[in-house]
């Protein structure tokens, strides 16, 4: 590409005012004319913060990335952006994903950018990252943040998230005391980076790299790892040769791509987020995806990854076993290999020579951890736009069962109650959870995995059959169905629950049915009142109005449809 046909030309390279103005402000920033006029602007988007873990050692990586883009003739201009932490942010950062979505799509339109370098990796970061590039359809190259190191308490192997809801069961059983549960809170998380389990942010990294816009591998390198430096410093340098090409996302994120993501994601066993993340990242492409295409595809690949919660290891082994380019190789049959990606003309191309060294940790197509993906789409009454199971993270003897419902009208309530015995819990009982969906949560919270009552706990109950229109951690297991949609607040079947309702669910069959007569239903629903508005002003009040269910991705209406938005007149 010839300087005059940069993007970032119209703001630099005229005879205008404007241009003048541009240049003369860039001499203020303290750039000599040799150092930008003429190369590629790389914006480099980066989500660090103080406050979010993961991300912590972001910073360094972008100095990285800059590093990279210099030696490849680029001009690099680092960008603050939304950091969404999992950990601290209430009610819960799935609020806040569009948001950080419109900040990347309004950033890289509104200056002089000609490609983009996006650093993110904890579970929000990465859809709303790639949700607003899509949109503003530049060139751009993702950079994960990174798993973190293993954990460790004692003799045990940690795997962040996991262990954490294991050993706070059992701290609620009576089986560990104050001194193992200080000790576990120095030996669960060890350093910057992301959970490293196959939680949510481990699969939306590997979709990432799957749909072709990271460096190869670059998903599962620990986050304090040298060769995480070496990654960021590569991307910066491919993202100057992919403004170059001209090579768009547009090129990149097309149907096939996205199929291929979803199929990684359901052979690794990955987070049921994903469901919600890929179908609106693939809207935001304009490519239409459906829960449906998650369960057609589930039945055609295997478990293949023996990671936590629903295997064995975690994400330090699967990268040393050959990360996610071994990984595929395993799936060449059911992947589209002709297409490209950031680093090579076809994904062919980039698999080829990969080769598993641990096949324990990536197992073999003879040796699959279960014969089809790890989540399965419910249908029924009780969900008639759909719900979702990771059904690989539950007891298989709760995959098929009829027990009468508990109902919990929000979490507060059911926080409080929970242990009442006057509730009469027992094991066969199914908790149901509503008024947590994307408008009821608000922001669709990680409420999912209801707790078990103490007294199940101290009689070794670890798991129940639970439902709700929530989304669960990916770190989570046990036998949750979540997603309901429609949701409770806004009429959804689930609003009609009452405590003691039969509710069968089957995964096997993809059923999920509340066993309540429909003229009963129809009384319910004619008594049922609409809850009243959470927000009365601001973003709240614009998320409330815009929020689109879990079953269509929680993207804003007015950001998923269909419109031109004009490039800016920069002279």
């Amino acid at each position: 590409m010839r300087p005059d046909e940069l993007r970032s030309h119209q703001w630099y390279g005229t005879d205008g005012l404007r241009s003048f103005s541009h240049r003369a402000r860039t001499r203020q920033l303290g750039y000599l004319p040799e150092e930008h006029l003429g190369k590629p602007v790389i914006a480099v988007l980066n989500t660090w913060s103080d406050i979010n873990p993961c991300h912590v050692h972001l910073r360094d990586r972008a100095q990285a990335v800059k590093r990279g883009v210099w030696q490849a003739g680029g001009f690099p201009l680092e960008f603050p952006v939304s950091t969404l932490s999992e950990t601290f942010q209430k009610p819960t950062p799935m609020l806040y994903r569009n948001l950080l979505a419109m900040e990347t799509e309004e950033l890289l339109r509104s200056y002089p950018v000609d490609g983009a370098v996006l650093l993110g990796g904890c579970d929000k970061t990465t859809p709303a990252l790639l949700m607003g590039a899509a949109s503003a359809d530049l060139p751009a190259v993702f950079v994960p943040a990174g798993p973190m190191l293993p954990g460790h308490w004692r003799n045990e192997v940690l795997g962040s998230g996991t262990d954490m809801w294991k050993y706070w069961d059992d701290k609620r059983a009576g089986l560990i005391g104050d001194c193992e549960l200080a000790e576990l809170e120095s030996g669960l998380a060890r350093s910057p980076g992301h959970c490293m389990t196959m939680g949510t942010a481990s699969t939306l990294t590997a979709a990432a790299e799957a749909l072709g816009v990271t460096m190869p591998g670059a998903s599962s390198i620990p986050a304090v790892d040298s060769g995480h430096d070496r990654m960021a410093a590569a991307s910066g340098m491919r993202i100057v040769e992919l403004v170059h090409q001209d090579l768009k996302l547009s090129r990149l994120l097309t149907p096939e791509a996205y199929e291929d993501a979803v199929a990684t994601v359901l052979a690794l066993g990955g987070s049921t987020n994903a469901v919600i993340h890929l179908i609106a990242m693939a809207g935001r492409s304009g490519v239409r995806l459906t829960l449906d295409d998650f369960d057609r595809i589930a039945r055609t690949v295997p478990v293949l990854a023996n990671l936590r919660p629903g295997g064995q290891y975690l994400m330090e082994d699967f990268h040393f076993a050959g990360g996610l380019p071994a990984f595929l190789a395993q799936l060449t049959d059911v992947l589209h290999l002709d297409r490209p990606t950031v680093a090579h003309d076809t994904l062919r191309e980039q698999l080829a020579g990969a080769t598993v060294h641990n096949p324990e940790v990536i197992r073999p197509r003879t040796k699959p951890l279960t014969d089809e993906g790890g989540v399965a789409v419910l249908r029924g009454n009780l969900c008639p736009d759909g719900a979702v199971i990771k059904h690989i993270a539950a007891e298989p003897r709760l995959l098929r069962h009829t027990g009468p419902a508990v109902v919990f009208d929000d979490y507060q309530q059911m926080q409080r109650t929970i242990n009442d015995p006057a509730l009469g819990i027992t094991a066969d009982h199914v908790l149901v959870l509503r008024g947590s969906g994307p408008r009821g949560g608000p922001g669709m919270p990680e409420y999912g995995m209801l707790p078990i009552p103490d007294h199940l706990l101290k009689q070794g109950v670890r798991d129940m059959v639970r439902l709700s229109d929530a989304r669960m951690s990916g770190t989570s297991y046990g036998t949750c169905v979540l997603h309901i949609a429609p949701e409770s607040h806004v009429g959804g079947p689930l609003a009609l629950v009452r405590t003691g309702d039969l509710i069968s669910l089957d995964v096997e069959a993809r059923s999920l049915h509340l066993d309540v007569s429909e003229e009963e239903l129809t009384r319910r629903r004619a008594a049922w009142t609409p809850p009243p508005a959470r927000f009365g002003r601001g973003y709240g009040a614009l998320y409330d109005e815009q929020i689109t269910q879990a079953d269509t991705g929680c993207d804003f209406a007015f950001l998923a449809r269909d419109g031109e938005v004009p490039e800016p007149y920069a002279g």
